[in-house]
């Protein structure tokens, strides 16, 4: 605990600030228009909170840069503790901007928020456990720009070729909706799962 309040503000201090802001911004600044347009509807909504989300989730990408990596590996603090430590300073964060996300959209073409809100923290967590697999089979400090590249090309390549009968991105009158979000619930245990292996270093995993 006393090492974990030690590392508390060079965390504070090294944390993608720039990145998330941007990214944040522009997120907001993409849901923007369901609340000025008078023309909204819900589908147009859903997919406004969508890309707001991917554009969040690409500033996440580089939550885990740690330009002093080569440095740090042998402390004390294990790697999944500062990655854990780093996510916990940026959750309460992540929590607001969902939220100013959410309520920018007018109560009457808001979609489910608790079934958009699975599918934002599966995006949130993809994008974290790619940036964990970046770290662990990688000898890069900084992969936030590769991943977030990554990402966003799996974005595209995922509404362009993901098969129909899987559909992940269905509108809300979709008779789907519920088993896309079993299945978004499968992707988000998956982004755990691929998280946490990733998430020792290779000495600690006993891996070579």
């Amino acid at each position: 605990m006393h090492v974990t309040r030690a590392l508390l503000l060079p965390v504070l201090r090294t944390l993608p600030w720039r990145a998330l802001g941007a990214a944040g911004v522009l997120g907001l600044l993409i849901v923007s228009p369901a609340r000025l347009s008078d023309t909204a509807d819900e589908p147009l909504v859903l997919n406004l909170l969508r890309a707001a989300v991917l554009a969040f989730a690409l500033g996440l990408a580089f939550v885990l840069d740690d330009p002093a990596r080569h440095t740090t590996t042998p402390v004390p603090t294990r790697r999944p503790a500062r990655h854990a430590l780093r996510v916990a300073l940026l959750a309460p964060v992540t929590a607001v901007w969902w939220t100013a996300a959410v309520l920018l959209v007018p109560d009457g073409i808001r979609p489910p928020v608790g079934d958009v809100t699975l599918e934002a923290g599966a995006a949130f967590t993809l994008a974290l456990a790619a940036s964990a697999a970046a770290v662990r089979f990688t000898q890069a400090a900084e992969p936030g720009q590769a991943v977030a590249g990554a990402v966003l090309t799996t974005a595209v390549l995922g509404l362009l070729l993901w098969p129909e009968r899987w559909a992940l991105f269905v509108a809300t009158q979709d008779p789907r909706w519920a088993q896309a979000h079993d299945r978004w619930g499968m992707v988000l245990a998956g982004a755990v799962v691929v998280w946490g292996v990733c998430g020792p270093e290779r000495s600690d995993a006993g891996w070579p």
